[in-house]
């Protein structure tokens, strides 16, 4: 039967749950007289909806308090067993594989370290004026190498991971709400295959992520797939359960080997991914690893940060990871051990760093003039407070005036595991949007009304 505004009776309902259970998540626990002007909902309704939600096993009571004058009202939550989601981090130096409550609570995880299939389109790195041994000639400086990643085995470790979260919890497939996956590049989704992800940087083109691993894992069909960019999904993290909670205008920056963007504003207030670490910030500078010359990401991310200190004479560790190197290049600046003098050129190159970073981050403030800039990422996280004051110095001296001196920049809270919570959240938001019942059939995709739910940030 159709309502006003086309909605459906069957859409009102959807709605009131959805508006029910996420007043609940984000506020909870509360009662049904506190639930009423936190949804704008009529006490009938609130009684019908809340009723639904008890017989289908999503809330419960959670003890009570006192009223005035009346008898105790009962309090209402989440069940945290109710819904599991999985979120994956493809990075760019490991597969991180994370299982969630639906409360996200993590419940079991695992890791596997990527090694580096090799470089495409190696760039010569003598002198200036170097250039693409194949293609054109564009001239610039030295440059970290594109390096390429195996879809294949990018996709066998999210199958294994899966599946061996999945054992260790001992939680039956069938549990699942979804699979969320934060990956490098952009990611734009198809009718026929799902998500597709552009990820330049890792030699993907146009990689059917979501239709190659419905194929590999195990999974029951009614279990939905969601890809998005990592930036975005460590951003949607951040301002759910992060630093960046009650903000309205954010940008969340993830820096790791790469850096990229996201930026949530009260025009895009779910998030959206921005290719920051592309922007130039030096005509006919360095190669990046994405071919173009004097991106932000060829002097600010961490493989374009340890290839410059080994180009001015730096020794990182042989035979380590990203991870191990750049540990090893912050002890060599920064000595724990008295009497041991710090390395002015590793010194040297992070201060560049710090206003390569600086002046990228003056960029974002002048274009959108956001209250709030976090930081996030595992080399963000290893930098940590120690970086800041000098990334701020110079993100102040570049910026205008007027909006650099109402945007603070910080760290974010929530550490390694930010990209696999921002990517569980994806399943999640799905899930609220379809009045907290599950996705079926499989082929219908994620609920059209998916990316209004990451919209809800509570508080504000």
């Amino acid at each position: 039967m159709a309502v006003r505004n086309g909605r459906t009776v069957r859409d009102l309902r959807r709605g009131n749950r959805t508006a029910v259970l996420q007043r609940l998540y984000f506020d909870g626990p509360l009662s049904r007289f506190e639930l009423g002007p936190a949804t704008g909902l009529s006490s009938g309704s609130i009684s019908n909806v809340v009723a639904e939600l008890v017989a289908d096993g999503l809330v419960e009571e959670a003890g009570s308090v006192d009223s005035d004058g009346g008898r105790p009202r009962t309090l209402l939550r989440v069940v945290p067993g109710s819904g599991h989601m999985i979120g994956v981090d493809v990075g760019e130096t490991r597969v991180r594989v994370e299982l969630f409550d639906l409360t996200l609570t993590e419940l079991a995880r695992t890791e596997r370290a990527l090694e580096q299939q090799g470089y495409a389109g190696d760039w010569a790195s003598e002198g200036e004026g170097a250039a693409q041994v194949e293609g054109p000639s564009l001239g610039g400086g030295p440059s970290s190498k594109r390096r390429e990643y195996d879809v294949d085995v990018i996709v066998g470790h999210i199958r294994d991971g899966v599946a061996e979260v999945l054992d260790e919890a001992g939680i039956a497939p069938e549990r699942l709400l979804g699979v969320g996956i934060g990956v490098p590049g952009i990611v734009a989704r198809t009718p026929e295959e799902g998500a597709v992800v552009h990820g330049q940087t890792i030699g993907w083109d146009a990689v059917p992520l979501e239709s190659l691993l419905r194929s590999a894992c195990q999974l029951p069909d009614t279990v939905p797939y969601f890809a998005d960019n990592g930036a975005r999904t460590l951003g949607q993290a951040e301002m759910w359960f992060g630093a960046g909670r009650g903000a309205r205008n954010a940008v969340v920056v993830l820096f790791g080997s790469g850096v990229g963007a996201c930026l949530v504003t009260e025009d895009v207030e779910h998030g959206r991914s921005v290719e920051w670490g592309h922007l130039t910030v030096r005509v006919r500078g360095r190669r990046c690893r994405c071919g173009a010359l004097g991106c932000l990401e060829a002097y600010a991310g961490a493989e374009a940060l340890l290839d410059r200190w080994r180009e001015e004479g730096g020794r990182p560790p042989e035979g380590t990871d990203e991870e191990t190197a750049l540990t090893a290049m912050l002890t060599a600046a920064y000595p724990a051990e008295e009497g041991v003098e710090p390395d002015p050129v590793a010194l040297a190159v992070l201060e560049e760093t710090a206003e390569y970073l600086g002046a990228g981050l003056s960029d974002l403030i002048n274009l959108f003039q956001p209250e709030r800039i976090l930081i996030g990422g595992w080399a963000g996280l290893q930098l940590g407070t120690r970086f800041l004051p000098a990334v701020r110095r110079y993100a102040a001296s570049y910026a205008l005036r007027y909006p650099a001196e109402r945007v603070s920049i910080d760290l974010g809270r929530l550490g390694p595991d930010a990209v696999t919570v921002g990517a569980a959240i994806l399943p999640l938001a799905d899930f609220f949007a379809r009045g907290g019942r599950r996705a079926e059939p499989v082929s219908e995709g994620p609920s059209p009304a998916w990316r209004t739910a990451l919209e809800e940030r509570a508080p504000h």
